[in-house]
């Protein structure tokens, strides 16, 4: 009876496995989370599925016959077996913490050689820092959307400027909270190029559902050509810059049919800006409460001004101004 229930078990652990339940895994670290995670997932199969097989045998074997309504007579247990189930559980458990432990230290190794990103949270976007990238005069390279080497080590300083946020990329596995007025932080390293979703996990608000950007890994010469790219419009003119700022920065909520953008969270810029002026449009990034669209609600971040200097807002608003035809 108890040979059925491993049987079954080691059915039910192989179907878990075989089948594709989770997110590729597209980091050094997302195998060692997932070594965890099936290691915990088939001991809990074969437990459920002996616990199981040794109910039904007991509801089968011990049941009352038909007619018998007489209460079951007292037992007073079995000290071997109270042993054994005690032991066991014990065992599992204190393998689980070991095996985690090892993995946790294997995951947090960070080599002497490795980049450093911030990441900041605001209700409700992300944005990423890179400090030893600088453009003009000093200014640290900051953009919406995460781009990262392949096969280079991350170290990921992660905070918030406002409610808890969770920074996570399930193809990366490796999840941390954003907390305001502390730096947390996660090591990361990315083994397959791509782009791949950037999640905040955390309930903060009205547009938890929307607080996402992505995170793309490119090959080491595809990263330092982004670099170039970045310093050259920071150099270029402000309608250069606004065209790059608005793919990164606001291609993750607005449809735009210059930019090819379709998502639908917010207004459809091409409708809500045709015939409107510079200031407006300026006033909507910076003050977004201040008028809005029919049909959305007032969840832009207050602060998404703040994003930009001076020269890239004005890059901006000048972009969406001739994108939607505005005078």
């Amino acid at each position: 009876m108890v040979l059925v229930g491993v049987a079954v078990g080691v059915a039910l652990a192989l179907v878990a496995v075989l089948i594709p339940w989770l997110p590729d895994a597209a980091s050094e670290q997302a195998g060692i989370v997932d070594s965890v995670y099936w290691m915990v997932t088939i001991i809990c199969v074969l437990v459920f599925a002996a616990v199981a097989g040794v109910s039904a045998y007991a509801v089968y074997k011990f049941r009352a016959p038909p007619g018998d309504t007489d209460d079951g007579s007292p037992i007073h247990g079995h000290t071997g077996l109270e042993i054994v189930w005690t032991i066991i559980p014990a065992v599992l458990v204190t393998a689980i913490a070991i095996y985690s432990g090892v993995a946790l230290g294997q995951s947090d190794d960070l080599p002497a050689d490795h980049r450093v990103i911030e990441v900041t949270g605001r209700q409700f976007t992300w944005t990423f820092t890179y400090p030893d990238i600088e453009l003009e005069k000093g200014r640290p390279l900051t953009s919406g959307e995460l781009v990262v080497p392949v096969d280079e080590t991350v170290e990921f300083l992660i905070t918030s400027e406002d409610v808890i946020h969770s920074f996570w990329v399930p193809e990366w596995r490796m999840k941390q909270d954003a907390v305001k007025g502390i730096v947390t932080r996660t090591i990361v390293e990315p083994t397959k190029i791509g782009t791949y979703p950037v999640i905040c996990t955390e309930l903060c608000g009205l547009g938890h559902a929307i607080m996402r950007s992505q995170a793309r890994v490119l090959s080491a010469s595809d990263f330092n050509a982004w670099v170039k790219e970045q310093r050259r419009l920071a150099a270029e003119g402000a309608s250069v810059q606004g065209t790059a700022l608005f793919t990164a920065q606001c291609g993750s909520c607005h449809t735009l049919a210059d930019a090819g953008t379709t998502m639908e969270v917010g207004p459809n810029l091409d409708e809500a800006l045709k015939g409107k002026d510079a200031a407006f449009i300026r006033e909507s990034i910076v003050d977004p409460s201040a008028s809005i669209a029919e049909g959305y609600q007032d969840i832009m971040p207050a602060n998404f001004g703040e994003l930009f200097t001076d020269p890239q807002l004005d890059g901006l608003v000048e972009y969406l101004l001739e994108a939607t035809g505005g005078g």
